[in-house]
C-alpha cells in the first residue's frame, strides 16, 4: 500500500514539486539528477509506469484514490498526497479535473543508435516549438505504426505537460532521444540505412502520392518549425524532398496533420 497522506495544509513536505512549478523549473530540480516531469491522469500515469519510469509521488483528489492505487501496487512506499479540490488548485494553479499528477523522474535519453535499431519507419523533428504539435504528431506516431521519433537540439521537450496530455500519454510508449545537429546526424542515420525524406515546399519536391509507390525500405520523414517549415540545412541534407498536394489555394497543413498524413501514406502495414 502506497503512503497516503491527507494534505490539510500547504507545508506538507514534498509538495514542493508540485508548487506551480513550470516545466522548465522541474527539469532543472537537481535532486534528482536529470529533473522531473509531471503526468496528468490515470491513464498516463499508467502508460508512465508501464514504460519503466519511476514515480517520485502522485497528487490527487480523494475520490479518484480508488482508481489509482492498483497501479502504485509495484511502489508501496510511495507518497499519495490527497487532498480537496480547493487546497490542490492553491498548490498547482490549475483544477486537477483530471483527476490525479504524478512527479515522474526523467528517463536517461538512450543513443540514437539504440533507438533506430530495427526501425523502418521513423519521424525527425526539427525545431518544432509547440508542444501541442509535439504531442499531436506522437499520438499520430503511435497510432500509424513508425518505430521512434528524434528530435533536434532546439525541438520542444516531448515530456513537457502539455506535450503529455496531448499525446494521450503516446510520448512514454514511442522510442524517442535527442538527435545531434545535421553534419554529425546525417552520416549517422545514412549509415543506418535510412532513406531521409523533407516534407517541404521546393521546386525539387515530388508529390506524396508519388513518392508513397515506392516506398523506401527505412524511410526518416522530416518534419518542421511551425510558420518556417524545415531548415535550408535539413532540405540540403534529405535523400527527397515530398510535398502534399493541396487544393483551393492552401499551401500547406499544420506541421501535426502533415505527419498524419504522410504516415499514413507510407505505412508499413
Amino acid at each position: 500500500m502506497a503512503q497516503i497522506t491527507q494534505v490539510t495544509d500547504l507545508g506538507v513536505p514534498g509538495l514542493e514539486d508540485y508548487s506551480r512549478l513550470t516545466d522548465v523549473a522541474l527539469r532543472r530540480v537537481s535532486e534528482p539528477a536529470g529533473g522531473l516531469y509531471i503526468a496528468e491522469s490515470a491513464k498516463v500515469i499508467g502508460r508512465a509506469l508501464a514504460a519503466g519510469h519511476r514515480p517520485r509521488s502522485v497528487l490527487l483528489q480523494e475520490q479518484w484514490l480508488a482508481g489509482i492505487l492498483p497501479l502504485l501496487a509495484d511502489w508501496p512506499d510511495l507518497p499519495v498526497f490527497v487532498g480537496d479540490a480547493a487546497l490542490l488548485e492553491q498548490l498547482t494553479g490549475y483544477n486537477l479535473h483530471r483527476g490525479a499528477l504524478a512527479a515522474m523522474h526523467r528517463p536517461v535519453l538512450a543513443p540514437v543508435a539504440d533507438i533506430i535499431r530495427g526501425a523502418r519507419r521513423i519521424v525527425i523533428l526539427e525545431d518544432i516549438v509547440d508542444h501541442t504539435n509535439v504531442g499531436a504528431i506522437f499520438r499520430s506516431v503511435a497510432g500509424l505504426g513508425a518505430d521512434a521519433v528524434l528530435i533536434t537540439p532546439r525541438c520542444a521537450d516531448p515530456l513537457y505537460r502539455r506535450s503529455v496530455r496531448v499525446s494521450m500519454g503516446t510520448v512514454l510508449q514511442v522510442p524517442w532521444t535527442r538527435l545531434g545537429e545535421w553534419d554529425d546526424a546525417v552520416p549517422e542515420l545514412h549509415a543506418a540505412g535510412f532513406h531521409l525524406a523533407a516534407l517541404a515546399l521546393a521546386e525539387q519536391a515530388v508529390s506524396l502520392d508519388e513518392f508513397a509507390r515506392t516506398v523506401p525500405e527505412r524511410l526518416a520523414l522530416i518534419l518542421g518549425a511551425e510558420g518556417d517549415g524545415l531548415s535550408a540545412r535539413a532540405i540540403a541534407h534529405a535523400d527527397t524532398v515530398v510535398t502534399i498536394p493541396m487544393r483551393r489555394g492552401v499551401d500547406s497543413l499544420n506541421v501535426a496533420s502533415a505527419s498524419a498524413v504522410a504516415l499514413y501514406a507510407v505505412r508499413t502495414g
